[in-house]
């Protein structure tokens, strides 16, 4: 049985489509075109099958990509077993982030890890809740948040909780609200709202403030980058949902919001196979120990 093959299958089963393969493998979709049918050489019967424009997996290709995960798993615990030996965890960690949880948790991995042989590449995503799961495909360890205690599509992925960061209400120092130590939904039911797009956790907030007030919040602006948004705030009377952690205390002050719970819960997720490898499990460890040291903020 070539362990070729099982990787290939394993592959087209993460990632959905040749093209997909194609582009992770760094080949042509005619050669893995090619591949796929050597392997239904190999084994003798039909892997994939049409599937409108694409093809999917069979029954055959589906027993056969779940054995090629089991393969990675084993051969990532071998190489945990070798790495015991040699001492000492070493080699690359790739890490797809959250940019606003990164901020706050990778300055100290990067201290905690200094004088270890560990080569840490960072990639920042900031991409609604539900996708973040879906990036371990490409990345050892992937940062996301949720403001449920769990993560949405990550049913076959290793999840750990680093953290939960309050979410507050922000607004300029001289704003009507900024005398107040906490807001309620009533009183922001009136406020014009610098809002995040459709999907992503901290709308949720805004869905649960119009949820207590019984009617729609007044949105400007749906962005994304909380810069932008601290920018936005800051010169003028609008209100927005910014984390605790990371918002710079000065021209915009924060909020708690009584009798709501905003936290948001930011997740390291794994694959299983590289959540063997004592690199990864080293940098998750420096995540959990610096997650932890904001923990009562």
């Amino acid at each position: 049985m070539d362990v070729r093959y099982l990787e290939l299958l394993c592959e087209l089963a993460e990632r959905g489509s040749i093209t997909g393969v194609a582009r992770a493998t760094h080949r042509t979709p005619s050669a893995v075109s090619q591949h796929l049918r050597s392997a239904e050489r190999a084994f003798g019967v039909p892997l994939v099958e049409p599937a409108g424009r694409g093809v999917r997996l069979t029954d055959a290709g589906r027993v056969l990509a779940d054995a090629g995960r089991d393969v990675a798993q084993s051969v990532a615990r071998a190489q945990a077993r070798w790495d015991d030996y040699r001492g000492q965890p070493a080699g690359r960690v790739t890490v797809a982030a959250l940019p606003s949880a990164a901020a706050f948790l990778l300055p100290g991995v990067f201290r905690d890890l200094d004088g270890i042989p560990i080569q840490l590449r960072l990639t920042d995503l900031d991409i609604a809740e539900a996708q973040y799961a879906a990036q371990v495909v490409d990345h050892d360890i992937v940062i996301g948040h949720s403001l449920q205690p769990a993560v949405a599509g990550a049913a076959a992925v290793h999840t750990i909780e680093l953290v939960r960061e309050p979410l507050d209400i922000a607004m300029a120092r001289g704003h009507r609200l900024a005398s107040q130590p906490a807001v309620t939904a009533e009183d922001l039911a009136d406020e014009e709202w610098i809002g995040v797009p459709t999907g992503y956790p901290f709308d949720t907030v805004r869905l649960a403030v119009e949820t207590a007030v019984g009617r729609a919040l007044r949105i400007a602006q749906r962005i994304r980058d909380n810069r932008l948004v601290e920018a936005l705030v800051a010169g003028g009377d609008r209100v927005a949902v910014l984390p605790r952690f990371t918002t710079p205390i000065g021209e915009v002050v924060l909020r708690p919001l009584a009798g709501i719970a905003t936290g948001r819960h930011v997740f390291a997720m794994l694959r299983p196979d590289r959540a063997e490898r004592r690199a990864v499990q080293r940098v998750l460890d420096a995540l959990l120990r610096v997650g932890a040291s904001f923990a009562n903020r």
